[in-house]
């Protein structure tokens, strides 16, 4: 598929600086039921380790009315390396899974969007 002339599998590791956007990371998170209290507790101190990594823009944590169990965890990235190589190859991001990981079933998955369109 191309996007903007570029053929998508190209853009993995093209900084946002080339292409004139941030990189944002969403991931769905189910907690564990009955321990959104704890993993709300934990997050607020986690994300000071998310927020002092280098490319680190912003972290929205949205809770689902639904599902009182499910969030949305947003981060906004200089470049998608930021995270992929520079936050996940830490020490921090030990400490990060370590506070965080184990309140997750499943696993979430992290996917990176580009901007395409607003109003």
């Amino acid at each position: 598929m191309v996007v903007f002339g570029v053929d998508v599998p190209q853009l993995v590791g093209i900084s946002s600086a080339i292409i004139g956007s941030v990189i944002v990371e969403h991931a769905v998170l189910s907690v564990t039921p009955a321990q959104e209290d704890e993993f709300e507790a934990c997050f607020a101190k986690a994300k000071t380790i998310i927020a002092s990594m280098d490319g680190f823009r912003s972290l929205t944590l949205l809770r689902c009315i639904e599902r009182r169990n499910a969030y949305l965890l947003i981060v906004e990235w200089n470049r998608l390396e930021d995270h992929t190589e520079g936050f996940r190859g830490s020490a921090q991001y030990q400490e990060w899974r370590r506070m965080l990981h184990h309140f997750y079933d499943p696993f979430p998955t992290v996917e990176h969007y580009i901007k395409v369109q607003e109003a």
